[in-house]
């Protein structure tokens, strides 16, 4: 870690991100003595235990748990207030992160007490490592509580820093929600392969290696996503018939209402369970 040897870290919440954070910080050395998490719910409770020997789970936050370095915020929007506002007695002097959609970092300020807060849009391939997350950080947090954060979510895959928090509706609408648009045109890819006579297993296959084999190629590549689009289109040809097939219904126009869509979306979670 940069800023601490070894941070002691609160989970409040043990779901899939909380997981794969956890999980992160284990592989990369963080010592399991240094973690605790807040759960809940009995049955989630005994999956993060037998997951991870060693660390502390328990059922609410309280005088049991130990003075936090960090505490990361992992809970559903529609429970955030009610999980900050029991938990915060217990909470004092630690930074905060959050990964919850649409929670402003102004009303963590009036439940938690402080300014130290950043706000963080995760998504699901940080369960493999690959993850991708947008930062923003309240003028509180200071340089090491940056770094510190981006310790953390460097163990789960990649990271940006945006300047308004605004942006981060942005970041939710396209990685944060991301990672489901990929799966529903590989369901589609998958379904034409089988109409197609492929076996639904093969054409799931080529389905997804062409998404990582694609997506490794724009990594990678200095060119922008248009002009590697027009290198394997060639006019009357297959992929020409189905770019233009796709132009004909709007499938671009389209996808990107539906982006504008979750940016409006998470704007809404922010005003119905910020008050």
């Amino acid at each position: 870690m940069n800023t601490f040897t070894h941070p002691t870290i609160t989970f409040i919440g043990g779901g899939n991100m909380a997981s794969a954070i956890v999980g992160g910080l284990i592989r990369q050395g963080h010592p399991v003595s240094a973690l605790q998490i807040v759960e809940p719910w009995d049955e989630q409770r005994t999956r993060l235990g037998q997951q991870f020997p060693g660390v502390a789970v328990l059922p609410a936050a309280g005088p049991a748990l130990r003075p936090a370095d960090l505490v990361v915020w992992a809970v559903k929007p529609q429970t955030f207030k009610e999980a900050a506002t029991s938990s915060q007695p217990h909470l004092a002097g630690a930074l905060h992160l959050s990964v919850a959609a649409g929670i402003t970092s102004e009303s963590m300020v009036g439940w938690l007490q402080t300014q130290r807060i950043v706000r963080a849009m995760p998504n699901t391939p940080a369960l493999v490592g690959l993850g991708m997350t947008g930062l923003f950080a309240r003028a509180g947090a200071n340089g090491s509580d940056r770094a510190l954060v981006e310790a953390v979510i460097r163990t789960t895959g990649d990271l940006v820093w945006v300047d308004s928090e605004r942006d981060l509706d942005a970041v939710t609408a396209i990685s944060g929600s991301g990672p489901a648009y990929v799966f529903y045109f590989l369901e589609a890819m998958r379904d034409a392969g089988t109409r197609m006579g492929l076996p639904p297993e093969v054409a799931l296959k080529l389905a997804v290696g062409t998404f990582l084999g694609a997506s490794t190629l724009a990594q990678r590549s200095e060119d922008p996503p248009q002009t590697l689009r027009e290198r394997v289109t060639s006019k009357g040809g297959t992929t020409y018939a189905a770019l233009t097939s796709m132009e004909a219904a709007g499938v671009k126009l389209k996808f990107e209402e539906a982006l504008f869509a979750a940016q409006k979306r998470a704007e809404e979670l922010g005003r119905e369970f910020g008050g």
